[in-house]
């Protein structure tokens, strides 16, 4: 027989997970400073008490919604390497034109010293992600002789969050597809062999509708 308590324990994961998708639209929509509390409370349709009961305050609602990046986002499937890291970022850049849990997290990221906090947990994580694809491409023979993983995961997270914060401003990320297209077009020249290059597919360029 189930537990008594196992409704309210559901009824409550549940309201945690509306009130946190609630924030993220927010946070998407205005940023950390033109989001308020009462804001995301009537997105969310909760009662004050509901709301403080998951979230103390706006502060920690958006250093959940920052600290759930990684949860935001299933990475595609595929055979390590080059060709898996380029699908990475264009999997990516489709999650930031439709998937507004990931869009908040990564604004929140970069605009987090407006409440006070300097994290690059979320950078290094994607820094890590990318470095391991790197490795499976030096096992595979994919890249030239000079190229450190480590550093080129950081230069390419670096890159990457350049890209489309630049496409946020221009075109509010319609023309990610392109930029990113255009990215990996030159940095292959730097890292990859000839012969993976023949090989490798770049990001589709379409813009998004």
């Amino acid at each position: 027989m189930a537990p008594l308590t196992e409704p309210k324990q559901e009824r409550a994961v549940r309201t945690r997970q509306i009130v946190l998708r609630a924030a993220a639209e927010v946070f998407d929509e205005h940023g950390y400073g033109g989001a308020s509390i009462s804001k995301i409370m009537q997105r969310a349709g909760v009662t004050q008490g509901g709301m403080y009961f998951h979230f103390k305050s706006k502060l920690g609602l958006a250093e959940a919604v920052m600290a759930s990046q990684q949860d935001f986002i299933e990475l595609p499937p595929g055979e390590d390497g080059l060709q898996r890291l380029i699908d990475i970022t264009a999997h990516i850049t489709h999650e930031l034109q439709h998937n507004v849990l990931f869009r908040a997290s990564v604004r929140l990221a970069v605009e987090q010293e407006e409440f006070g906090r300097n994290d690059d947990t979320a950078y290094q994580e994607w820094a890590e992600r990318f470095r391991v694809q790197l490795v499976a491409a030096r096992r595979r023979g994919e890249l030239l002789d000079d190229v450190d993983e480590g550093e080129f995961a950081n230069v390419l997270v670096a890159a990457y969050t350049g890209t489309q914060i630049f496409s946020t401003m221009a075109s509010k990320r319609a023309d990610l597809p392109e930029r990113t297209r255009t990215l990996w077009r030159y940095l292959l020249r730097a890292i990859a062999t000839p012969q993976a290059r023949e090989t490798l597919r770049l990001p589709e360029a379409g813009t998004a509708t």
